[in-house]
């Protein structure tokens, strides 16, 4: 693999969970541009790393690892204040969990799920809490707080 395509995997990697990060930063989480960054990055590298070892089984391992492993950086950012009903921090862990598997598809160049998942990524962020709001007013379900 040459230097420009190990550029290209990480850098990619590394910017599609800033982008996430951005995202959340904007809506005031805790979880943001350099937090997202890093797991796209650290995702990626950990499969290009296994990718260079030779074993075809060590990359489908790692990519094993990685999703498992996440869910602990995400279940951090998952709150429920004492006496509250109300969960906070799902949406940020998706998209730290999300972020992984963004760094997996930059580490095994499939640019092509990269872009399409990115777009409909930002389809849910963007769009998401609007159609929400909408269909709570059409259930006559109260408001979120």
């Amino acid at each position: 693999m040459s230097t420009v395509e190990i550029v290209v995997r990480l850098g990619l990697a590394t910017l599609v969970g800033a982008a996430l990060g951005l995202n959340r930063e904007l809506h005031g989480k805790a979880t943001g541009v350099r937090t997202l960054g890093l797991v796209g990055l650290g995702a990626a590298l950990a499969v290009m790393a296994a990718t260079a070892t030779g074993d075809i089984a060590a990359p489908s391992r790692v990519m094993q690892g990685i999703v498992t492993g996440i869910g602990f950086l995400g279940a951090g950012v998952i709150l429920r204040p004492a006496g509250g009903d109300r969960v906070r921090g799902l949406t940020t862990a998706a998209c730290t969990w999300l972020t992984a598997a963004f760094g997996i598809a930059c580490a095994v160049s499939e640019w092509r799920f990269v872009l399409v998942s990115l777009v409909l990524a930002f389809a849910v962020l963007v769009l998401g809490g609007p159609a929400e709001k909408i269909l709570r007013r059409w259930l006559g379900e109260p408001p979120e707080p």
